[in-house]
């Protein structure tokens, strides 16, 4: 007897209530990434959230007493932070300065798309028409968001930023496909520390002014990303990823872009026009076509917690690898 698909399994009340929490969280983190921006500089902002996001995880992982990767793995939670956190966000908190919370979450909502033809590159997947498919659907998308973004003002440099974190955050999940399996909490503590490295040594050599927060709404942005942005949506994550399917829960790739334009546009009065929310809806529906969408029925493969997962809107990138437990996973 086959495992049952995601439409198969029902979840219950708290693993439903955590998946809707880390949709919530992930659609709102933009929103506070574009404010801290406005105070701090960017790279340095991100090494305040990571760094203490990092030593919380790190405690957690100790407190409970579990396994910090050795080896390969200690190697494989190194590059994800690396690439997946001080990558990702040193191209996001870029862009966002400039960009609207809206349209980087849209942009970053291609990162399942990414990570599916990386993973052909990198020889862990193999090709089907139907990703080229969707990458072709979602491109169309793209260029209506950049033609809307365009006329707005929007400067196609923070654009393409958001694109490139995307791959970065794309590529973590080739590498998490990589690395063995770990504890998830013991690894996003290396990662979220390595990546904080990273991003302080990034923030020196360009000179960053290294000002700690003083606007109160500042302080209340990077607490919000802290604590429920980061290890509060991560929690949530892990929780309902062990009580439901893990090809199942990586569906809030396609919902935190609806939870970011709504928020944005009542609590920031971020202006939404009719050609970005086409544009957004055609990216999600090419993300789907690429990524979830099921034209026949396959063998499914067995779920499991994946070693890293990420602790915010990069989560999007466990559409692909999440689902894939193997040797070399």
């Amino acid at each position: 007897m086959g495992v049952p698909s995601p439409g198969d399994i029902r979840p219950d009340r708290s693993t439903l209530l955590a998946f809707v929490g880390v949709v919530l969280f992930g659609g709102l983190n933009s929103i506070g990434v574009r404010q801290t921006v406005h105070e701090l500089a960017p790279f340095w902002g991100a090494t305040i959230r990571f760094g203490m996001a990092g030593v919380i995880m790190a405690v957690v992982a100790v407190a409970t007493r579990r396994s910090f990767p050795r080896g390969r793995g200690l190697i494989g939670a190194m590059l994800y932070g690396a690439v997946g956190i001080a990558g990702f966000y040193a191209f996001l908190y870029q862009g966002l300065r400039e960009t609207s919370a809206g349209t980087a979450q849209v942009l970053v909502a291609l990162a399942p798309l990414f990570t599916f033809f990386l993973a052909i590159a990198h020889g862990q997947e193999r090709f089907r028409p139907q990703g080229l498919a969707g990458a072709l659907i979602a491109l169309a998308g793209v260029a209506i968001i950049f033609a809307d973004r365009v006329s707005a003002n929007v400067p196609i440099g923070s654009m393409a930023l958001l694109v490139l974190g995307a791959v970065c955050t794309a590529e973590a999940g080739v590498i998490i496909k990589w690395t063995p399996r770990s504890d998830p909490f013991a690894t996003n503590a290396v990662g979220m520390l390595t990546g904080t490295a990273l991003l302080f040594l990034l923030s020196v050599l360009v000179g960053e002014p290294l000002a700690m927060p003083a606007q109160p709404a500042t302080l209340i942005a990077i607490a919000y990303l802290i604590v429920f942005g980061s290890v509060g949506m991560f929690g949530l994550y892990v929780y309902a990823l062990r009580r439901w399917t893990a090809s199942a829960v990586s569906y809030m790739a396609l919902l935190l872009p609806l939870v970011t334009v709504t928020a944005a546009a009542i609590l920031t009065g971020e202006r939404v026009t009719p050609s970005f929310l086409a544009g957004g809806a055609v990216i999600l529906a090419g993300v789907y076509v690429g990524t979830f969408l099921k034209l026949r029925r396959t063998r499914p493969v067995p779920a499991g917690l994946p070693e890293c997962v990420a602790a915010d809107i990069q989560m999007s990138v466990i559409a692909v690898p999440a689902a894939t437990e193997s040797g070399t996973a």
